[in-house]
């Protein structure tokens, strides 16, 4: 009885083990990185507003 509760013992940490190094890495395919729209507010040589959007991806 004893060696089988030490081995239930030992095939229950080996499990956890393999299990939680394979989550840690985990990407998935629908990813997307974060995105804003930067504006630039400046004026052109005739006093208008000119602003301009740029995307910024993290």
């Amino acid at each position: 009885m004893r060696k089988f509760i030490v081995s239930a013992t030992v095939a229950l940490v080996a499990a956890v083990s393999f299990a939680a190094p394979s989550q840690a890495g985990y990407y998935s395919y629908d990813y997307q990185p974060y995105c804003f729209i930067k504006k630039i507010k400046s004026y052109d040589y005739y006093g208008n507003v000119v602003i301009k959007r740029i995307k910024v991806c993290k």
